[in-house]
């Protein structure tokens, strides 16, 4: 960095306006600062003095009308990159919920290539309009990119990378599906899509089907089996799931460190929302486990992974979770269980917890991971035999 010489000082009683000069072997610098417009000084080269001095008068001109010349315009050089890099720095520089890194990958991919000086609220307003004209995305899918994202720019604007955030300046409701959208989806043969909450639980009959496949036996109405591979693990996978609540990806991470069974818990240091929580196991779960464990040759180390998909890398997150997603979609159909996901679990396993123990909500909340009641109310869809017993 240069500094003013004691000549330039003399020149002006503003420190912060005239620009300093020196040679330096055959070519001239010339340093401009400007408190309040330019962020750090700023360093030409010219070749003659002359030209030094011709170009940084016309520069400091419009720097006293307030305007920033674009060729030293620091924030916008370094504002020009790509989305990408600015979510990858993000990535990098924050700890990220992993339900967000995940959303953040998938838009490195589908809007990674915009520049960030570039995107602003109209940028903002036809992003969310091609995730619903062009994609058909649930209007909770949105939402849920949308928030991923506007967090990323706010970290954005906190650094001085932007001035707003645009994301924050869409109305409510945004996400829902108006009369164009909708033209444009039947335009394609599709029909506009709305949010669902999902109330599937687990019939009686199907529990026992499910099992029957993961150990084994020929689904009815096929000629064979199905082949799976690892499983045991599978079948330790579904029961953690209904005796705990864990989510998919909360499931597969886990490593021996983690299982607690003379504690009866498991300790989830990084959750999707961030957080760490300890799950209480049932006897059941214990059970589970500690058969699970007994089946290797040697007792797993501290940091050993209990189950074989996931290498341990945040970016192939999303590739194991759509594996064993699409794993969980074939057993289910093998037992006639169509229209079952996995995550329709948590929420089998979130009901069982209000119908099976008198525990209030806000310590079944600490055990599922819900931090907002509004959100935990939606896995409240007991069976009406239940709450009938609790009637006159």
């Amino acid at each position: 960095m240069l500094h003013y010489s004691a000549a330039a000082h003399r020149q002006s009683p503003d420190r912060s306006v005239m620009a300093t000069k020196r040679k330096r072997g055959r070519q001239w610098e010339f340093t401009l600062k400007r408190k309040g417009l330019l962020p750090k000084p700023v360093t030409l080269k010219f070749a003659t003095e002359a030209e030094g001095d011709a170009v940084c008068a016309r520069l400091e001109q419009q720097l006293d009308a307030g305007h920033v010349p674009p060729e030293i315009d620091i924030r916008r050089k370094e504002r020009a990159v790509p989305l990408k890099k600015a979510i990858r720095a993000y990535l990098m520089g924050v700890p990220v919920p992993d339900s967000d890194r995940l959303l953040l990958e998938a838009l490195i991919e589908q809007v990674g290539a915009e520049r960030l000086d570039r995107v602003d609220y109209p940028w903002a307003e036809n992003w969310v309009a091609s995730m619903k004209q062009q994609r058909v995305l649930a209007p909770s899918t949105i939402r849920h990119y949308v928030g991923a994202l506007a967090r990323c720019m706010d970290w954005q604007v906190r650094r001085g990378a932007m001035d707003a955030n645009p994301l924050r300046l869409l109305p409510k409701k945004y996400a829902t599906y108006n009369e164009n959208d909708r033209r444009a989806v039947l335009a394609q043969g599709k029909l506009a899509r709305y949010d669902v909450s999902r109330d599937r639980r687990l019939d009686e009959s199907e529990e026992p089907k499910i099992r029957a496949v993961l150990a084994g036996a020929k689904p009815l109405g096929r000629k064979r089996a199905l082949t799976l591979q690892e499983h045991e693990a599978l079948q330790l996978v579904f029961e953690l799931a209904l005796e705990t609540s864990m989510r998919l990806s909360e499931i597969y991470t886990l490593t021996a460190d983690q299982v607690q069974l003379e504690k009866r818990t498991i300790y989830l240091e990084r959750t999707k929302n961030g957080d760490s929580r300890q799950v209480p196991l049932s006897t059941v779960a214990v059970a589970k486990l500690r058969h699970y464990l007994e089946t290797f040759a040697e007792p797993l180390q501290a940091g050993e992974r209990l189950f074989p998909w996931w290498n341990g890398r945040p970016e192939s997150k999303r590739r194991t979770t759509a594996l064993l997603s699409g794993q969980f979609g074939r057993i289910f159909r093998a037992a006639n269980c169509d229209d079952l996901r996995f995550h329709d679990l948590r929420h089998e396993a979130t009901c069982r917890l209000f119908e099976r123990t008198e525990l209030p909500p806000i310590m079944i909340a600490k055990i599922t991971g819900h931090k907002d009641m509004k959100m935990l109310s939606r896995y409240l869809s007991l069976r009406g035999s239940d709450l009938a017993a609790h009637l006159w």
